[in-house]
């Protein structure tokens, strides 16, 4: 057995196992950073939690939860955005024995509801009032939820006829500091029993149709990640972690597994307009990401180099293609003879673009960014190219809420752009006939909550995971994702396309482009409804005499179709034939969550777009005489 089965293979049954035994390996080393609102609107002050300290706050949430009656095994529920207290909770739900039921915060009045009640949630963890009153509103359907942990105190709770149903985070540590004098030994006697197949986490997927489903991970699942990931030496303990990714999904929660095992610092806030301000404070070495974030990075690069004038963004657009060429040969170099090296004439065009572009990106990053890890949905390869010339190495991966996320990941420097590298260590990949994707290990799920059929429907008694998406394997071992299995679209005249391939490549051409929707099946062309990147499109207006007009205005202009057929017709001239877009609209507002187009990871809700713009559609096809 080699060295990294043998340290897999000897995992401890929990996270919380692996908790315990970080904080006594490393009880003074920084564990967590935090950003204290500073009172008078100036910038963010940088708190610091070392892993003794987190200790504190972790047992005394978990033995305050045991003091509320949480049982082994029963689900707490947090409903939060990404900060400190999110961790802490989670963990201490751990450390009680307890499984987390995760939230959204975003998550509307009546799905948090099914979720509380469909897991049978005792108690929810809630930020604020505003997610306090999602459960005070549905109260009388939530019969097995018997208490309200606030982190955000409200000044006046409104009566309950309950006093003790509503409390602090503040008022559980408290119970459970006192929980603990008492019982000195409860939390290590309690994680002590914890069993692998105890069940963890219960995670809601976002369906684009009926109700989400609970998926049923175990503590296993999390202990084995946390090594794997520890395992494949991407990162070190020295190294220091931007976390902002939504910890309800299972992207996010997966980086605190592996942050556990490893015992490097994670600085945490889940604001998105904090990111950039906060990238040059940080200075992280590590983050992970979703495409979308990295699309508007280079979009807004884009941008400010275009508003520079026309010098500049011909600066930018040359030192963009010679970064992308770089990175092409060095990769493709690195795979040949395990040196990532140029020709001279590249290398020194790469170098003088190093100076005038790449470095101020780099700095931006917080200038010590080692790598990013993209998941969640597919980079465009070409922005991905961007990144990698420009000296930020994107690894992409590969996993979902059914297998914790952490399936594949590209290999530190033998990474590939447009691939998601290889299976963890101790994850099984084959390619069934019709190209599926199944995969098999101990990230796996248990089943879905409550849903035998739906179980057996993708997981087979073997073990083996039928993962809905279509892909190919290279002969060393790297996995290139081409579709979701349901999104294939046929053409009317049997021609199958990849849409999420051609919105790839599309993003890639137009830097103005927020969201784009392919659309082809069973119709005989293809056409794309295309939402524009507000702050981008708005400075390429004021540029361009629509200054004063509102993104409404702008996005309807003649001047703005012109804009955007240019960049269809660039990209019309890499496709097939049947896999062109005959005709476009741009719609009238970007995409988002709130209209429920998009779920919490920003993914594409493709049948909600559908109907929200049939319209648009129906204009596009009318007289085209489609079968």
């Amino acid at each position: 057995m080699s060295d990294t089965q043998s340290f897999i293979e000897s995992r401890p049954p929990s996270v919380a196992h692996l908790f315990l035994d970080r904080v006594e390996a490393t009880p003074d080393v920084e564990a967590y950073r935090y950003p204290v609102p500073a009172a008078a609107g100036g910038p963010d002050e940088w708190l610091s939690l070392t892993w003794s300290q987190a200790a504190e706050r972790v047992f005394n949430i978990a033995a305050g939860l045991m003091a509320l009656g949480v049982r082994p095994e029963e689900r707490v529920a947090i409903a939060s955005s990404t900060r400190l207290e999110w961790i802490l909770s989670d963990m201490g739900v751990m450390c009680a024995g307890a499984a987390t039921t995760t939230v959204y915060p975003s998550t509307n009045a009546d799905e948090t509801a099914y979720i509380l009640s469909d897991s049978n949630s005792r108690v929810l963890v809630a930020e604020d009032a505003a997610q306090l009153a999602k459960a005070r509103e549905r109260r009388a359907e939530l019969p097995d939820l018997r208490h309200v942990v606030l982190i955000d105190p409200v000044t006046e709770v409104p009566g309950d006829g309950d006093d003790d149903w509503v409390l602090t985070l503040a008022e559980l540590e408290k119970r459970g500091a006192a929980h603990r004098e008492q019982n000195p030994e409860c939390i290590k006697e309690t994680v002590a029993g914890l069993r692998p197949e105890q069940l963890a986490t219960l995670i809601y997927t976002s369906g684009t149709t009926g109700r989400p489903k609970g998926v049923r991970l175990a503590h296993d699942s999390w202990s084995y990640l946390g090594r794997a990931i520890h395992a494949t030496g991407l990162l070190n303990p020295d190294d220091m972690q931007y976390l902002w990714l939504p910890l309800a999904h299972v992207f996010g929660k997966v980086l605190i597994a592996s942050q556990v095992s490893i015992g490097h610092p994670t600085a945490v806030d889940g604001r998105v307009d904090k990111i950039i301000e906060h990238l040059p404070i940080v200075r992280p070495t590590y983050m992970a990401a979703v495409p979308r974030i990295f699309e508007k990075v280079y979009n807004g690069v884009a941008a400010k180099a275009r508003a520079g004038g026309g010098a500049k963004y011909k600066i930018f657009k040359w030192a963009a293609e010679v970064a992308r060429e770089y990175a092409k040969v060095t990769q493709e170099n690195f795979r040949r003879t395990g040196k990532a090296s140029a020709p001279f004439g590249l290398t020194a065009k790469h170098a003088v673009a190093d100076k005038l572009v790449y470095a101020k990106i780099r700095e931006a990053f917080g200038g010590r960014m080692r790598a990013c890890v993209s998941g969640s949905a597919a980079l465009a390869p070409e922005i991905g190219y961007f990144f990698s010339g420009a000296g930020i190495h994107i690894l992409e991966g590969y996993g979902l809420t059914e297998s914790s996320a952490a399936s594949f990941v590209n290999p530190g420097e033998a990474y590939r752009t447009g691939t998601v590298g290889k299976p963890v260590p101790g994850t099984e990949v084959r390619i069934a006939e019709d190209g599926e994707i199944l995969l098999r290990g101990p990230g796996i799920m248990q089943g879905y909550h409550g849903l035998p059929e739906k179980t057996a429907e993708v997981l087979e008694e073997d073990g083996w995971f039928h993962t809905g998406d279509i892909g190919e394997l290279s002969e060393d071992g790297y996995l290139k994702i081409t579709d979701r299995k349901k999104d294939l679209i046929k053409t009317s005249g049997g021609k199958y396309i990849a849409p999420t391939e051609v919105e790839g490549q599309f993003k890639a051409v137009c830097p103005f482009v927020s969201n784009v929707l392919v659309i082809g099946a069973a119709r005989n062309f293809c056409t794309a409804l295309i939402a524009l990147d507000e702050p981008s499109i708005m400075g390429w207006a004021k540029e361009n005499g629509l200054g004063g007009k509102s993104y409404a205005e702008v996005v309807a202009s003649p001047q703005v179709e012109k804009l955007v057929k240019g960049y269809v017709d660039r990209l019309n001239e890499g496709l097939q034939r049947w896999q062109q877009i005959k005709k476009f609209r741009v719609l009238p507002r970007d995409l988002d969550i709130e209209h429920g187009e998009l779920t919490p990871s920003l993914k594409l809700k493709r049948p909600v777009v559908e109907r929200e713009f049939k319209g648009l559609i129906d204009e596009m096809y009318a007289g085209s005489n489609e079968a």
